[in-house]
């Protein structure tokens, strides 16, 4: 609404009408005044409608106008609208309207209003008094001793129509400057994911910081804001900034390893809190480090492989086959260029090798385990809230009812699985700590939690994922042997190329890595570089 309106009311110069005439209303619309000039009469019936009003008579309010069913359906919903819990009125004095004739005399009468309104902020009610001055027009009925408000909108409040109504809006509080942990400004790395994060949080503050604000605005019928017609009844206490768990080295080196290669995205933890120290994508405004949902590839293995030791299916050390081809329900899967493992390979062999088909063959013993395990272990599958208000999502899925060739494709990171980088990161992270500790954005963010993988098994993956890097798949990188890895390559119908994926922990710097570049060809070859850089330069 215009300044003017919107204002609190500073004191009004012209004379106040507080009592109604001695006036009388014995018809059924309409007023009939006692005043001596038409002045007095508009006052009276002005003083009439607005204490009506006030006490909550809105039929009889409505019956002082020339449009009574109207009138009353448009008070009503204006005490709706606003959450109105008290009102106060104050009728000034009136002035000659335009189409005024000594027969038939209009006046403009001004009134102060002032409304107790009030929304809902969660669990509890914000209320406070919007003040605000407004005008109508009242009338002598031709022919006749009875007076009548010419209804409009505008009646209510200054600058309604028959197409928009007022709202009492909860406002949440803003921030400034949102910041990696050390206070630069996440806008400043240039990176578009991290920028899209800022805005996020720049629009609506976390639970708990700030406090919300109470405005009354004015909407279109479909409830959207017309622009320049908000009035703060109680203004938002703002966040000057908001430091998040960014590492500006880490998210330094990890801007720096995605610059590698086109649709590239890395997501960084530190394993013994779940902070979320870098995100960097090179894709866009795509995100793909949070928002991809695509097959994890072989880096499923490491949730496959606790499914089995924990059941005690298997061991690192007991002797698995990998054949060349393997037959479920019809379909046949092949490993890659035909490789097999005998059976008397080590399991931990076949993990290093990242042989598919020793995976593929312990179906049988993954009829809901290994969903199961995702979530009861590792903390997937469900909502997390990583700190950006009202965002929280599932970054993984692995469908409980799969069976089948279906669970024997899941078990090697295919078939219907859904993962982000995000989650493959903790997954590497939940390994290192030997639990799960879910990432957050935001210090005092609430984590989800999950039981703490048993000693043995961690200790065995461990074991398997340090053999990647010292004789598996992930050796020609040349990580070095403090590193633990597991390559992925997922093929994917259409693309040229399968995506690449490599996930990694380095307990000595109480880091784990997931990337993701997609369309890209083997982990080993395209992602496990992008994350030596990271581990290089951080």
């Amino acid at each position: 609404m215009t300044a003017a309106a919107v204002a609190v009311v500073a004191g009004i110069a012209a004379v106040i009408v507080t009592l109604v005439g001695s006036g009388t209303n014995p018809n059924a619309t309409g007023f009939t005044p006692t005043g001596s000039t038409p002045g007095q009469d508009a006052e009276q019936i002005t003083t009439a409608f607005l204490q009506a009003w006030q006490t909550g008579d809105l039929g009889q309010a409505a019956r002082y106008t020339n449009h009574p069913a109207v009138a009353r359906a448009a008070l009503a919903a204006y005490g709706k609208d606003l959450g109105l819990q008290k009102l106060t009125t104050a009728a000034q004095a009136s002035t000659v309207a335009p189409a005024g004739t000594s027969s038939t005399p209009r006046e403009s009468a001004g009134y102060a209003i002032t409304a107790t309104v009030s929304a809902p902020d969660g669990a509890k009610t914000l209320r406070g008094a919007w003040k605000y001055s407004a005008s109508l027009v009242a009338y002598q009925q031709r022919n006749s001793s009875l007076w009548y408000i010419a209804w409009a909108p505008d009646v209510l409040a200054p600058n309604l129509t028959a197409s928009t109504h007022l709202a009492a809006v909860m406002v949440a509080p803003q921030i400034a400057s949102v910041n990696d942990a050390s206070g630069n400004e996440l806008s400043s790395y240039n990176d578009p994911g991290l920028t899209t994060i800022a805005g996020l949080l720049q629009s609506k503050a976390p639970p708990g910081r700030g406090t919300a604000g109470l405005y009354v605005e004015i909407q279109t019928a479909s409830n959207h804001l017309v622009p320049n017609t908000q009035a703060v009844v109680i203004p938002p206490t703002n966040i000057p900034a908001l430091n998040t768990t960014i590492s500006p080295q880490a998210e330094a080196a990890a801007r720096a390893a995605v610059t590698a290669h086109g649709s590239s995205s890395m997501v960084v933890i530190q394993p013994s809190t779940g902070k979320i120290l870098a995100i960097a994508n090179n894709d866009g405004f795509n995100d793909f480090a949070l928002t991809a949902q695509v097959a994890p590839g072989s880096t499923m293995k490491v949730i496959t492989s606790t499914a089995l030791i924990n059941a005690g299916v298997l061991t690192a050390s007991s002797d698995v086959a990998c054949p060349a081809a393997y037959t479920v329900q019809g379909i046949t899967y092949h490993n890659d260029d035909n490789e097999s493992e005998s059976a008397a390979t080590p399991f931990i062999t076949d993990f290093a090798q990242s042989c598919n088909n020793a995976f593929t063959t312990q179906w049988p013993h993954l009829s809901g385990a290994l969903a199961r395990t995702a979530k009861d272990y590792y903390g997937l599958d469900q909502k997390w809230d990583i700190g950006i208000t009202g965002a929280s999502a599932s970054y993984f899925n692995a469908p409980a009812s799969a069976s089948g060739s279906e669970l024997a494709e899941e078990a090697f990171g295919q078939g219907e699985l859904v993962a982000s980088p995000l989650a493959m990161a903790s997954v590497a992270a939940t390994v290192d700590a030997g639990t799960f500790r879910q990432p957050i954005l935001l210090p005092g963010t609430t984590q989800v939690t999950a039981t703490a993988l048993p000693a043995s098994t961690d200790a065995q993956l461990k074991e398997m994922m340090q053999a990647v890097v010292t004789s598996g798949t992930a050796a020609p990188i040349g990580f070095g042997p403090g590193v633990y890895a597991k390559t992925g390559t997922a093929d994917v119908q259409g693309e040229e190329q399968p995506n690449s994926w490599l996930i990694a922990f380095d307990p000595t710097q109480d880091v784990a890595v997931a990337c993701l570049v997609l369309n890209a060809g083997y982990g080993a070859q395209v992602a496990g570089p992008e994350v030596k850089s990271f581990l290089g330069r951080y």
